[in-house]
């Protein structure tokens, strides 16, 4: 059986819609990846341990950081310029605290400026891998270990770079289920499986 004008434009116009939907389901993953195996945007890389080059060649690194307006806490770098030669690890501090009456959870978003060096700043470890958890007072330093890959000398836009912007923004979540359990007084449920 043959498909007059009219069904075979409305299957033609179905099929466009499912496409259409399709790649905007799968533009925010694909995004996501593409920002982490380039560095676009400022995002950063991650390693297990440091690198195995370090070069006599140094970078300033600025550390900032902010709060959404949402967010209660305080939250600052407690060392605001390093300067660490190429590859070599460095260690920074950031500290929060929690100046209400209440537990607050927060998770930190991240950017490298220039955006150019993102995909060459990479970290080892960092507080903002996982949720944080403050108590009412509470006062907490939080590392993160990075370092900038030698590499950056051979990218024709990003090797003449003397300074690297690590930037965090603390927003508040939602207490985890555990927590929010015993906060009021409930026993937690606990996964045997």
């Amino acid at each position: 059986m043959a498909m007059d004008g009219k069904q075979k434009t409305l299957v033609q116009t179905v099929g466009v819609v499912a496409l259409m939907g399709g790649l905007a389901w799968a533009s925010v993953p694909f995004y996501d990846w593409f920002c982490r195996v380039t560095g676009f945007g400022g995002e950063t890389s991650v390693a297990e341990s440091g690198s195995d080059v370090i070069l006599d060649q140094t970078i300033k690194v600025r550390f900032d950081a902010s709060t959404d307006r949402d967010m209660p806490w305080e939250f600052k770098p407690v060392e605001r310029k390093m300067e660490i030669r190429l590859g070599e690890t460095g260690l920074a501090f950031f500290e929060a605290y929690n100046p209400t009456d209440h537990p607050i959870a927060g998770s930190a978003a991240y950017n490298v400026t220039p955006f150019d060096a993102g995909g060459y700043f990479t970290k080892i470890d960092c507080f903002c891998f996982e949720e944080q958890i403050l108590q009412p007072g509470e006062r907490v330093q939080m590392p993160v270990t990075f370092y900038v890959d030698p590499d950056i000398i051979n990218d024709r836009d990003a090797k003449h770079i003397e300074q690297i912007t690590l930037s965090y923004t603390f927003y508040e979540i939602d207490m985890p289920e555990q927590q929010a359990k015993a906060e009021i007084g409930q026993p937690a449920k606990t996964n045997l499986n």
